[in-house]
Order: structure tokens, then C-alpha cells, then sequence
């Protein structure tokens, strides 16, 4: 059969989202052997393309007046799934990072229900990486090695909040769900985790 498994990364900054969004995307038991490299869909929310600046707004952090454009770019996404079904997708932060961004910045919940339906009748999974709140300090000291912007880093309790308040959106969503501790700062075994899991739930092709 096919591999064309569909997974959402989501979790604060500082918990290895990003590299095990990559590290999926070759992995050959989520996306199958490769003799050479190619290009596949990896993804994300956290995209800034709604201002012409770096670390500007996007699909998370949309301003009031830019909710129409965001909710209308989610629904592009869902049409695009739905019509290039029989492929991976790889989502490096998605709605709950939306959610939560903008419950706590501007106290509004977003209703993502239909979103989610169609995530899941597509058979897209949930993976949740987390860090407990004494290891974010080390993360913070590799990070700012080569971050383009280290003072994003500079108040830790905001990712520690911002976790808390994550675990009620992901709690509350209908996708099946993987929680990864990535405490420990190891990437390759948080990605063998996610492609036992994956091949144990049925997540590696579509029904």
C-alpha cells in the first residue's frame, strides 16, 4: 500500500517541532526508502505571510482585522488535503497553536470543529510535544545559538503558560493523539515513538 501518512506537530517553541517535523519527512518508515532526495510537503501555521517583514503575523498570530483572511486560508488548507488526499502531509504547528495563541493574547476561543472533522476523515494524526518546565532553560541555551531572533527566548515563562493553556485545546480535540516528552532533548527517539505509533494506529495510509 501507499505511505501517505498525515501528522501535526504541535507544542510551544523550545520542544524540537521543527526538527522532528524533518526528521519525519525522511524517515523511511513514515515516508519509505529513498535512492535520492525529493522535495515533500512540510508545512506550517507559524508561516508569517500576511505582513511584509520578518517575524511578522500569519495563520497563529492574526490580527482582528485579518480574521476573515486567516479562517479562509484554514479552509484553503482543508480543500488542498482533501484533494491531494493520497500523499504525506507534514504540519509543523497548525489550529491548536492558533487556538491557543489567540485565547491567551486575545481571549477568544476559535470554533476549528469542522476543521477537525475534515482532518480526521482525511486520517491526519496529532502529535504533542511537551518539555517539562525545569528542562526549558537548557533548550533555551542551544536555541539562541543560532536563533535569528534570541530575545524571543528571553522570558521562559511564557512558553511554560503557554503549554499549560495548549494541553486544554489538545485535550478537547477529536484526532487521535500522541503526547511526546521531549525533555530530554532527544529528537531520534521522539521520532521512532511517533513511527511506532503511527504504524500501530492504521496512520501510514489511507482507509
Amino acid at each position: 500500500m501507499k505511505l501517505c501518512p498525515k501528522i501535526i506537530l504541535e507544542g510551544t517553541r523550545l520542544t524540537h517541532k521543527t526538527d522532528i517535523a524533518f526528521a519525519l519527512n525522511e524517515h523511511p518508515r513514515i515516508v519509505g526508502p529513498r535512492k535520492y532526495r525529493y522535495h515533500s510537503p512540510l508545512i506550517s501555521a507559524e508561516w508569517c505571510g500576511f505582513t511584509n517583514y520578518p517575524w511578522g503575523r500569519g495563520l497563529i498570530n492574526f490580527e482582528e482585522q485579518e480574521e476573515a483572511l486567516a479562517m479562509e486560508t484554514y479552509h484553503t488548507w482543508a480543500q488542498l488535503f482533501q484533494q491531494i488526499c493520497y500523499y504525506s502531509w507534514i504540519v509543523d504547528r497548525f489550529h491548536i497553536s492558533t487556538q491557543t495563541y489567540q485565547y491567551i493574547q486575545r481571549g477568544k476561543t476559535y470554533d476549528f470543529g469542522w476543521l477537525e472533522q475534515v482532518l480526521k476523515e482525511m486520517g491526519f494524526r496529532l502529535v504533542f510535544c511537551t518539555r517539562s518546565a525545569d528542562s526549558f532553560m537548557q533548550a533555551k541555551v542551544e536555541r539562541v545559538k543560532v536563533s535569528g531572533k534570541p530575545s524571543q527566548y528571553d522570558d521562559l515563562q511564557i512558553f511554560i503558560n503557554e503549554q499549560e493553556v495548549m494541553k486544554r485545546f489538545i485535550d478537547a480535540s477529536i484526532l487521535k493523539t500522541l503526547r511526546v516528552d521531549i525533555s530530554d532533548d532527544n529528537v531520534a527517539g521522539a521520532v521512532e515513538k511517533i513511527a511506532d505509533w503511527m504504524e500501530q494506529t492504521g496512520g501510514l495510509y489511507m482507509e
